[in-house]
């Protein structure tokens, strides 16, 4: 069996949802196919605050039917294979589906068992994460019966979805301790894997004095990698200012894992993928660099930006106008700046809105308001506004431009 659609899209979360009926509203009469294997979609921004008690999962979660366009054929099958050659995919039924264009955008792969132990224990013996809808409400089960000792919180190498979201978990569980007396009762550490708080100096500085508010303690060069949860032990892989590694035992009370993360297996060995396995796109066009009727976009392309849904929001109309312009025989045109945006939240009400672009530049969407403050404003925008935004505006694929501007941060750099 075997079918054809002028658009293919691979995905159907935030990216591709948009991608289709972003391009249907541009041109109406577009043939577009999505793969697409689940039946449900998850706002993922919000699992942090469904973890922290401020959230329930039936928020953050559709119907992937009530979302994806009645136009676009809806494919509910896993994508097994590509062969760009042949413009096809070939799916885990056996079925072949053929494309004029091509957008990749499966998201990432969460590797639970590159951390020994850890797929035996999570979900039991206090050890919880946020990163799955299957495991993220057993967090605010933990910290809201926690009445104290040791709390881990946890940060692998990157790339991982949302960098800041290993650390806001932490700040408000951190929160509920304070606000219910309790917060001298704990030691919290942070283990990173990285050597910072942030990937940018400008917001890690921030971040410093918010770790530094709660007592929290710092461990860089600290690679959570095996767990023994009855034992409540976990084991780090840390590594000194030489290089050289050895390793450290940590006993816990709980711990929150963010579990390493990369491109989907099927991605990584096929003709799409550069060498660290992602599927290799121009980072201002996202246009593929073999194949020139292939994009990619979202977490599971090679471009060096924050993964995050604010980078979607923006990739999408470069993706689209792009196949738009190769459709007129026009070429393709550099449109996106490596621009993402990550809500911190730095306690129960508030937050720290980071928003930057390729090379680490600072580039807030408010020219007045410092990015380092914690706003009650963005809180606001994290619980109400931006979910309102991505279910009703993004995903319905209308398109959303704030414009963000090195410039607005000038001031804000020099008082650094």
């Amino acid at each position: 069996m075997s079918q054809h659609h002028t658009l293919l899209i691979v995905g159907g979360g935030a990216a591709g949802v948009s991608v289709a009926n972003n391009l249907l509203r541009q041109r109406p009469e577009m043939d577009i196919g999505l793969i697409e294997p689940s039946e449900k979609h998850y706002y993922q921004p919000g699992f942090t605050i469904i973890g922290g008690g401020e959230y329930t999962l039936k928020k953050t979660t559709r119907n992937e039917a009530d979302l994806i366009n009645p136009k676009v054929n809806w494919i509910k099958d896993y994508a097994e294979s590509f062969q760009p050659e042949q413009n096809t995919v070939t799916l885990r039924s056996g079925e072949t589906v053929s494309y004029d264009y091509l957008v990749v955008c499966p998201g990432l792969q969460l590797d639970w068992d590159k951390i020994k132990g850890l797929k035996e224990t999570l979900g039991k013996n206090r050890v919880s994460s946020n990163y799955s809808p299957e495991t993220v409400e057993y967090t605010w089960e933990c910290i809201r019966s926690l009445e104290g000792g040791t709390a881990l919180f946890t940060q692998p190498t990157m790339p991982i979805k949302c960098a800041g979201a290993p650390q806001k978990i932490m700040y408000l569980a951190a929160d509920r301790f304070r606000k219910k007396g309790i917060l001298d009762k704990f030691t919290i550490e942070f283990c990173n894997a990285g050597p910072a708080m942030f990937g940018i100096p400008f917001f890690a500085k921030a971040l410093e004095k918010v770790v530094d508010g709660y007592g929290i303690k710092k461990c860089f060069n600290h690679n959570l990698v095996e767990i023994d949860g009855p034992n409540k032990t976990a084991i780090f892989e840390t590594t000194d200012s030489d290089g050289n590694k050895q390793r450290v035992e940590k006993k816990f009370d709980y711990i929150h894992v963010t579990p390493p993360q990369s491109a989907p297996d099927f991605v990584k060995r096929s003709p799409l993928a550069n060498a660290a396995g992602w599927v290799d796109v121009n980072e201002n066009t996202l246009q593929h660099n073999k194949y020139p009727n292939i994009f990619g976009l979202g977490d599971a392309t090679s471009t060096p930006n924050a993964k995050t849904a604010a980078a979607i929001r923006k990739q999408v109309p470069v993706v689209v106008d792009n196949i738009l312009r190769l459709i007129k025989s026009a070429g393709v045109e550099s449109q996106y700046d490596g621009y993402g945006s990550c809500p911190l939240t730095t306690s129960l009400s508030t937050v720290m809105l980071a928003e930057f672009s390729y090379g680490g530049k600072v580039t807030p969407s408010f020219p007045l308001l410092d990015p380092r403050m914690n706003r009650w404003i963005w809180w606001w925008g994290k619980k109400v506004g931006f979910p309102w935004m991505y279910w009703h505006l993004m995903l319905k694929g209308y398109r959303i431009d704030i414009p963000h501007k090195t410039r607005y941060a000038e001031k804000f750099l020099k008082e650094q």
